[in-house]
């Protein structure tokens, strides 16, 4: 266990659905389950939930399938969540039961809501303790399965299943995949949509991006293209080099302007710099590393890109579109749910080198169109994408969840 951050009990708010047999009569204990707590969109998503839904309506704890990152746990806001981590070595978790196990019947949460395939697979110790409401989410595809036909996986979530009494997903991409392809009844599947922070991210104070601390480039004299995610195989920064080298090829010119900013940390990062070096353009390029300073570092943009492989709903799109930023993304899951291309940014074919180039290169070159762009795009995360509206979707699943848990014990 990383921490222990003790409450002093509460009685239950009035109202609040307790399932028959729940004799804490404090808020319900959510237990969010998750590979690993670290730096990430799902990641994120978890600590906003835990940080906004009501404290007199929920208390939480996370458990963490390999290890917590303490300065990613730091974003918690709140003092009662328990951090929990089992380090587990590679291969299948069925070691690893009876300390799940263990571990619920000593938390005795009222939910269990797991994330992804790496931790599903403790939704079979949550049926063994007796959870009341068990849930699964779905955030995105596995790099081994990008295009979601690997059956042997189909067959893992339809086995797992079983155990799971809801399903949610963060895209009607995903929500028709575990329908269509994994076979799991459609009443049994929702999709909520990730949510952004709307007053955290906001768009610069004036129509010219800001400048970024440490940044050697400068927005009034440079267009800046950037990206902000791990640097790993699914999210492939590697294709927004090329196209960004592509573009400079068509027009040498644009080496007096145009500039790439990639920022974040993993094993992509040193071979998106061994390409700009290669290409003689390592001055074009800043490659900071990961950063805390997400909001500040969007504002000093003028196009945000995306060219993974595969996405769920990317935060850092939506995280863009509340900056008032045109996005430029490959149509891959959510990203088409997102993106309006011609109105909020174009999408271009996965892996399709010279098609983000081009994209690339019209965007530069239509400042009137991006400037729209920009207006559509926060008005858009505004209206549809508010964090307020996320929370309040998985706060009525709870409540709805739990009632029936309760309706069916009686």
């Amino acid at each position: 266990m990383i921490a222990a951050r003790q409450e002093e009990p509460s009685p239950a708010a009035p109202n609040m659905t307790i399932p028959a047999g729940y004799t804490d009569r404090r808020p319900p204990l959510v237990l969010h389950v998750l590979y690993r707590f670290d730096t990430g969109g799902l990641e994120n998503g978890v600590v906003n939930l835990i940080n906004r839904l009501p404290r007199d309506r929920f208390r939480h704890a996370v458990l963490a399938i390999d290890r917590v990152e303490p300065r990613f746990a730091a974003r918690l806001e709140r003092d009662d969540v328990a951090l929990h981590a089992l380090h587990k070595p590679p291969g299948h978790a069925l070691a690893l039961y009876p300390r799940i196990w263990r571990l619920m019947r000593r938390l005795r949460p009222a939910i269990v809501h797991s994330r992804n395939l790496a931790a599903l697979e403790a939704q079979v110790p949550a049926w063994l303790a007796r959870v009341p409401v068990r849930i699964h989410g779905e955030h995105g595809r596995d790099v081994e399965d990008l295009d979601g036909n690997d059956r042997r996986l189909q067959r893992v979530r339809r086995l797992y299943s079983g155990f799971v009494q809801r399903h949610v997903t963060v895209s009607q991409d995903l929500q028709r995949y575990l329908v269509d392809r994994v076979g799991i009844r459609a009443a049994r599947v929702q999709s909520i949509c990730n949510g952004v922070d709307t007053d955290r991210f906001h768009p610069a104070t004036t129509q010219q991006p800001e400048p970024i601390a440490g940044c050697p480039f400068d927005p009034s004299r440079h267009w800046l293209v950037g990206t902000v995610g791990r640097m790993q195989v699914v999210k492939n920064q590697t294709l927004l080099v090329q196209a960004f080298l592509r573009a400079l090829s068509l027009q040498p010119a644009l080496r007096q302007q145009l500039r790439l900013v990639l920022v974040g940390d993993g094993p992509l990062r040193a071979q998106a710099q061994a390409l700009l070096d290669a290409a003689g353009a390592a001055d074009l390029a800043w490659l900071p590393g990961e950063r805390r300073d997400v909001p500040e570092l969007l504002r000093g943009l003028h196009l945000y890109a995306l060219p993974s492989l595969a996405e769920g709903i990317s935060n850092t799109v939506l995280e863009a579109m509340a900056s008032g930023l045109p996005v430029l993304a490959t149509a891959v899951g959510g990203n088409v749910e997102l993106t309006q291309p011609g109105i909020t940014g174009e999408l271009v074919p996965s892996g399709d080198i010279e098609a983000m180039a081009q994209a690339l290169l019209r965007l530069h070159g239509d400042a009137a169109r991006t400037q729209a762009m920009r207006l559509q795009a926060r008005t858009l995360a505004l209206q549809r994408y508010s964090l307020d509206a996320m929370v309040s979707a998985y706060a009525d699943l709870y409540d709805r969840q739990l009632g029936r848990a309760a309706a069916v014990a009686v």
